[in-house]
């Protein structure tokens, strides 16, 4: 009983990990097509100012990102360093 429970946990685990790194690749891809229409440096004159605010929304944007990427990361590595426990107590019990 013991055997099928951990296989499930695992199972469980891995397919948590893979869900959530997923979505981390989604977001971290989407930040980086935003950050390729940033520009570093703007000189504008008074009649495009149009750009600027693009440039301010732009940022704000990146800027939301980060957080659930850095959330999304560390559940990423929690999730696979418990399966690698999970997986590693196994082989010991099996051992």
């Amino acid at each position: 009983m013991e055997q099928s429970q951990s296989i499930m946990l695992l199972s469980l685990l891995m397919v948590s990990w893979g869900v959530v790194t997923a979505v981390l690749v989604v977001l971290v891809i989407y930040r980086a097509t935003l950050s390729t229409k940033e520009d570093d440096q703007i000189f504008l004159d008074p009649s495009e100012q149009h750009h600027y605010q693009e440039q301010q929304a732009l940022i704000a944007k990146m800027s939301r990102l980060t957080g659930p990427i850095i959330g999304l990361a560390v559940v990423s590595g929690v999730l696979l360093l418990s399966s690698a426990g999970v997986w590693i107590y196994r082989g010991f019990k099996n051992f």
